[in-house]
């Protein structure tokens, strides 16, 4: 996502596996992390696609799928910079989930623009 020297751009999800284009600098494959629920996923593979490119291929395991939205992160082993994420959702509570999520980030932002204004008068003063 913020490091210049490499980008990493989804190609595509295709039959349980997610893919995607690395661009970065250097002769060797680089060293990346794929976790859900912070645990590292097995059988994620860095290939050549051409000069300074990636293929980046994360198997999706059927035991990560669950209802609700399942979030994976993409991170650079050397620096646990995240180079990206993606997110599937699943199941029929789902859209009961996103509503319930929805008016709890509602409620908070509530709260924070009173806090807020309360210590803007405060500091005023």
């Amino acid at each position: 996502m913020s490091n210049p020297e490499m980008t990493l751009t989804k190609t595509r999800l295709r039959e349980g596996v997610w893919e995607g284009l690395l661009c970065c600098e250097g002769e060797d494959a680089p060293k990346l992390t794929v976790t859900h629920l912070e645990v590292a996923l097995e059988n994620v593979t860095v290939e050549a696609a051409g000069e300074g490119k990636w293929q980046l291929c994360v198997p999706v395991p059927a035991t990560a799928l669950s209802d609700g939205v399942q979030t994976f992160l993409i991170q650079d082993e050397a620096t646990g910079e995240t180079l990206d994420s993606f997110a599937i959702s699943a199941g029929s509570p789902l859209s009961e989930d996103l509503r319930c999520e929805v008016a709890l980030l509602r409620a908070e932002l509530d709260m924070l623009k009173r806090a807020f204004r309360r210590h803007c008068v405060e500091t005023e003063a």
